[in-house]
C-alpha cells in the first residue's frame, strides 16, 4: 500500500488523550443558537463547494445543505425522515430555499450526509448517502452512495436545482476491504456504516476522491474505518482504507481531508458512545495529518483528539466540519439534564433538551500535528462568510 496506509487509530493514542482548554468547546448559551428553520430539526451541515474548494456563491448567498426533518416527536426519529434542504447563507441571516430533490427521488427511503460540488458548467454534483429502500414501510439501514448532478436555477429571486436529475449509485459496500452496510434492523449508532461521501480534489494531481465513513471486521463485531475512492472513467472504485479504529471506535463519521501549509489533515467525528468500551473518549472531533493523502498519518495532538464537548455538557454539539479557512461548523445536539441520556428519554424531555440547528463556529489553528481551537464572535462569522 502507497503511502503506508491505512493507518490505525489504537488505544495507545488514547491513553495521550488529555482534556485541555485549546481542545475543548465553551458552553454553550442556548440563547446564542436561535433556530434556522423553525419548524424543522437541522443537522449535519455542509457547503456547496468550488473547485478549489471555497463555498459557492448564487444570488448573494453562500450555498449551503443540511439535514433535516419536522420537529416533531422525539429528535432521534429525525433520521427516519431525514431530508437534504438548500439553505442561503448572508452574513447573520440564513434562507430556507427548500427541499434540494423531490418527494420520492432518492432510491433510499430517507436522505443521509454528503457533500456537493458546483462544476464549471453550473450544474451542482450532490454525493450523498441513501438509507434504506424507496418505498420501504418501515425503516432499514441498507446504505449506499448516490450522486445526482443537477443545473443551478437563480433567476427570478429563486435559488434552487433542478429536480429532475438521475439519482445514480455509484459507490456500496464490496463486502471485501469493508463490511456490507445493510442492515435490516438497528438505530443510529448500532448499526455498520458506508455513508457520509466527502469530495475532495487533491492538489498533488488534480484528481477527485470521495472518502466514505466505512466499517471493517474486527472480532466478532465491526469497526470504524475511512474508505476512500478514486474515479474510474464514469464510475468510482474503492481504494484500501485510510484509517482503520482498530477496535477502539465503531463509528468514524463525516470524514473530510483539508490541505494546510502541505500538511494533508484528516478530520472526521465520533461520538462517546461508539468507543470500545463505551465513553472511552469524549464526542469530539478527531483528526490525523499526512505529508500527502495516503500517507502515512500521524494522530493529531498525540491522541487524535481536535475537539471536544465540554465535560458538563458532553453532548452539545455533533458533526463538525473544517472548512479551508479553518472556521468549523457543526449543529446543536442534546444538553446535559440531571445525567439522563436524552436518547433514551421520553419525546417531551428529549424534544425539551434538543437543539436541532446550528452551533456556534469555532476557528481552529493547525501547526503541523498540534491544533488548538478558540470560538468565533458571530460577526466575525459573518463577514468572512
Amino acid at each position: 500500500m502507497s503511502g503506508g496506509r491505512p493507518a490505525r487509530w489504537t488505544r495507545r493514542h488514547l491513553d495521550l488523550l488529555a482534556e485541555t482548554g485549546v481542545t475543548t468547546a465553551p458552553v454553550i448559551d442556548p440563547a446564542a443558537v436561535p433556530r434556522v428553520l423553525p419548524d424543522h430539526d437541522l443537522w449535519d451541515l455542509w457547503p456547496i463547494q468550488e473547485e478549489d474548494g471555497s463555498t459557492s456563491v448564487a444570488g448573494g448567498y453562500e450555498l449551503w445543505m443540511a439535514l433535516s426533518a419536522p420537529a416533531l416527536g422525539h429528535p432521534e426519529q429525525r433520521h427516519d425522515q431525514a431530508r437534504i434542504r438548500l439553505l442561503g447563507k448572508n452574513g447573520k441571516e440564513w434562507k430556507d430555499l427548500g427541499d434540494v430533490f423531490a418527494d420520492g427521488a432518492s432510491p433510499g427511503s430517507r436522505e443521509w450526509s454528503g457533500s456537493a460540488l458546483r462544476r464549471p458548467d453550473g450544474t451542482v454534483s450532490v454525493f450523498y448517502t441513501a438509507a434504506g429502500r424507496r418505498g420501504e414501510t418501515r425503516p432499514t439501514y441498507r446504505q449506499s452512495v448516490i450522486e445526482t448532478r443537477s443545473a443551478l436555477i437563480t433567476d427570478g429571486g429563486r435559488i434552487l436545482l433542478r429536480q429532475d436529475a438521475e439519482h445514480r449509485e455509484i459507490l456500496r459496500s464490496d463486502g471485501r476491504l469493508y463490511l456490507p452496510a445493510d442492515e435490516t434492523d438497528g438505530a443510529p449508532g448500532q448499526i455498520r456504516a458506508f455513508r457520509d461521501p466527502g469530495w475532495f480534489r487533491d492538489p498533488a494531481d488534480g484528481r477527485d476522491y470521495l472518502l466514505i465513513a466505512a466499517s471493517t471486521a474486527w472480532n466478532d463485531g465491526f469497526t470504524g474505518a475511512i474508505a476512500l475512492a478514486e474515479p474510474q472513467g464514469d464510475a468510482w472504485s474503492l481504494l484500501p482504507p485510510l484509517l482503520v479504529a482498530d477496535g477502539v471506535n465503531h463509528e468514524l463519521e463525516r470524514p473530510h481531508v483539508i490541505v494546510h501549509d502541505s500538511w494533508y489533515y484528516l478530520f472526521f467525528c465520533t461520538q462517546r458512545h461508539s468507543f470500545h468500551p463505551a465513553g472511552r473518549a469524549p464526542t469530539g472531533l478527531y483528526g490525523f495529518a499526512a505529508p500527502s493523502l495516503t500517507g502515512p498519518y500521524e494522530p493529531l495532538n498525540g491522541s487524535g483528539l481536535v475537539l471536544q464537548n465540554p465535560t458538563s455538557e458532553p453532548d452539545q454539539a455533533y458533526a463538525w466540519l473544517v472548512l479551508p479557512d479553518l472556521h468549523v461548523v457543526s449543529f446543536a445536539n442534546y444538553r446535559s439534564h440531571q445525567d439522563i441520556d436524552l436518547r433514551y428519554a421520553e419525546a417531551a424531555q428529549a424534544r425539551a433538551g434538543f437543539g436541532g440547528t446550528t452551533a456556534p463556529t469555532l476557528k481552529l489553528t493547525l501547526d503541523g500535528i498540534t491544533t488548538s481551537a478558540v470560538p468565533v464572535a458571530i460577526d466575525e462569522w459573518a463577514s468572512a462568510h
